[in-house]
């Protein structure tokens, strides 16, 4: 996995940019914000306090990369989601530094929806995901790689939503966001 900054497709770019906008909507003016895409093979961040990011990252670490590099198996092994720790971890501990401090933390992704969701949070307009709650649905996850059945644990069983998960358990706690504001129409 790339801890560079990667270059994604344009159509990537312009929805990271319309999330963007989306969030400096919601946020107002002059707050830090950070908007969040998830998508295919890539991540990425836009930052800024103004009508338009001051800066975009990318990197080769979206839920298709995670799945096909660590998760061979569904739901996958525990030592496979050990090694997706590791490398996820080594991936975003670097962007810290790069973002401001004390931004929120947005996204209009779908699938970052339906983890609010999952994570018992009530569809509206905004959803506010708390680490706390992520960390309890990752937790369930946790289970189901050690035998648990999925449909037990009321969540999906495919590698692309375990490499969601995790990207975003280990971007919120190591980036040191609280909560993902998850902004859209239900």
């Amino acid at each position: 996995m790339s801890q560079t900054n990667a270059t994604p497709p344009p159509a990537a770019e312009q929805a990271l940019l319309q999330s963007y906008a989306a969030a400096r909507q919601h946020a107002g003016a002059g707050v830090e914000l950070v908007a969040l895409q998830l998508e295919g093979e890539y991540l990425g961040l836009a930052f800024g306090s103004g009508e338009h990011a001051v800066g975009l990252l990318w990197r080769t670490l979206g839920p298709g990369r995670v799945a096909k590099d660590h998760f061979k198996t569904s739901p996958p092994t525990p030592l496979a989601m050990e090694n997706a720790i590791a490398a996820v971890e080594d991936a975003v501990m670097p962007l810290r530094p790069l973002l401001p401090s004390g931004a929120r933390l947005l996204s209009t992704d779908a699938v970052l929806r339906q983890i609010a969701a999952l994570s018992g949070m009530v569809p509206a307009q905004t959803m506010r995901l708390s680490l706390e709650a992520l960390e309890d649905t990752f937790n369930r996850l946790v289970s189901v790689v050690e035998g648990t059945p999925a449909s037990r644990m009321g969540l999906p069983e495919s590698p692309a939503f375990a490499a969601t998960l995790l990207i975003l358990r280990e971007l919120m706690h190591h980036l040191h966001f609280d909560h993902l504001e998850v902004l859209g129409a239900d």
